[in-house]
């Protein structure tokens, strides 16, 4: 209204001089027009500031949210977090699926967790209040994992048992809530991350809930080098670092069963370095208070096992990738689950290759995996059933697993598995069976948050049972998660 009255204005002015002037009609009537072209011009440009600032507004929203999600680890280390953990970062955790923060390769598998937004180390830095700019910059990202699951088998669980393997189980019969996950994650300050994994699970119709992980990551040292502290997976092995539920199939393979029991985590501290080459390399080693299988007692002081491992791995052409390694564990057991008190170490032979079309792995591809196993006991056995008798135990075991997962689109994936183990030739667990399995497994995601899968499995525990389950799966995952590992 003011642009009006004031283009009106004008133009009578400049009318009244123009007439004083002897200026014609037509050209005041072309003025007119010009200053009306004017007025409406400038409405329209006002129009357009208001967009593109609304637009920046918009923009800064979402980089603010994915600011968010970035401080949340890259992967476990190597690694899900769950959110996700890669050699370097907090590795874990989204359903089983790829991340949408970044395609998985073996490089990525070493990005060191996100650093806190610029304006917020700046304010570190001079040592001002960062509340007032951003006043979430520092609240963790949350991560939910809900799991839960169906299975019938053929053999009684209760009856289970797994020849020259004491402690072997199968899942539950019927519904089962399984394994849920609660994680919390984020950048400490600009020299530490930290991530905190709850568990839920029924154990023998009681919920139990537990600290599965509780660390603290360096993000700033050196020349490559990786401090960890606190409760976490060790990075032995393939699987070992990686959440459950990022697994191709609904349980662990037979080796990881009977060595590791499923997984072995522990209160300890972790140094990895990161050659600066142009492929994958990666060595460390770990120390343990000593108290998870296969090691128990926490003997030697609180450090009663420790381990060195070594990945590599790089790409071959713009569609495959691959990441092998081998690594050992040295643990000493009192009086274990298993009866063991003694020295027991384990190596660990590892070897992934995954092939895409133009490398888009989300969309598509074939996935192979297999790792082999090696115990060597040391010590002496006691059996439950009979506490008074003990016999030496010093011997060899072996297991192997291979599989091979193929991703037809963003939705369906199918995949075979194969496990054996090899009991010992003598001791007081010999046995001339050896334990093997065959599982198929098919997968539906309706998305990278959400899954259902049905697993088909056949196993030989024993040379007189063979258990046949059949599982459906289902998962979801609740919040931000960062990239997953190779």
């Amino acid at each position: 209204m003011k642009k009006t009255l004031l283009a009106l204005g004008l133009s009578l002015a400049l009318g009244s001089a123009h007439a004083a002037d002897g200026v014609s009609q037509a050209q005041f009537k072309a003025l007119e027009a010009r200053m009306a072209q004017l007025e409406a011009d400038a409405k329209a440009a006002h129009r357009e500031a208001a967009e593109a600032k609304a637009q920046a507004a918009a923009a800064q929203a979402e980089l603010a949210r994915m600011r968010g999600v970035a401080s949340a680890p890259a992967a476990n280390a190597g690694a899900d977090a769950t959110p996700a953990t890669p050699p370097t970062t907090p590795a874990d955790d989204l359903a089983a699926s790829e991340d949408l923060a970044a395609p998985e390769t073996p490089t990525d598998a070493t990005a060191a967790p996100a650093a806190p937004q610029a304006e917020n180390n700046d304010a570190l830095a001079s040592g001002s209040d960062t509340s007032g700019s951003n006043a979430n910059a520092f609240n963790p990202a949350i991560s939910i994992i809900l799991n839960g699951s169906y299975s019938h088998h053929s053999l009684d669980p209760a009856t289970y048992v797994r020849a020259g393997f004491p402690g072997g189980s199968t899942s539950p019969q019927g519904f089962s809530l399984g394994e849920s996950e609660m994680s919390l994650a984020a950048n400490i300050d600009e020299k530490f991350y930290g991530q905190l994994t709850l568990t839920a699970h029924s154990e023998d119709g009681q919920d139990k809930i537990g600290v599965e992980e509780a660390f603290v990551d360096t993000t700033a040292l050196p020349a490559g080098w990786n401090v960890r502290m606190g409760r976490f997976y060790s990075n032995i092995g393939y699987l070992n670092s990686h959440h459950a539920h990022t697994d191709n199939f609904f349980d662990r393979p037979l080796p990881y069963q009977a060595f590791l029991g499923d997984q072995y985590g522990d209160d300890g501290v972790q140094v990895r370095w990161v050659a600066p080459t142009s492929f994958f390399l990666e060595l460390g080693g770990e120390a343990f208070r000593g108290e998870s299988y296969p090691a128990a007692g926490a003997a030697h002081g609180g450090i009663g096992t420790k381990t060195l491992f070594a990945h590599v791995g790089g790409d071959v052409g713009s569609e495959s990738e691959w990441l092998a390694g081998v690594s050992m564990l040295r643990s000493s057991a009192i009086a274990g689950e298993d009866g063991f008190t003694g020295n027991g170490t384990l190596y660990i032979a590892d070897g992934t290759w995954k092939w895409a079309p133009q490398g888009n792995f989300k969309d598509g591809g074939v996935t192979l995996r297999s790792e082999y196993f090696v115990d060597r006991r040391d010590g002496s056995f006691v059996d439950v059933a009979n506490p008074a008798a003990s016999v030496d135990w010093t011997g060899m075991r072996r297991g192997i697993y291979g599989e091979a997962v193929y991703r037809l689109n963003r939705t369906w994936d199918v995949g075979y598995r194969f496990d054996r183990l090899w009991a010992a030739n003598n001791g007081p667990l010999a046995s001339g069976t050896d334990p093997m399995r065959h599982t198929v497994e098919a997968t539906w995601r309706n998305s990278e948050f959400s899954l259902f899968r049905l697993q088909l499995s056949h196993d030989k525990p024993n040379a007189a049972d063979t258990d046949n389950a059949v599982t459906v799966q289902y998962q979801t995952s609740l919040g931000a998660h960062g990239a997953h590992k190779f």
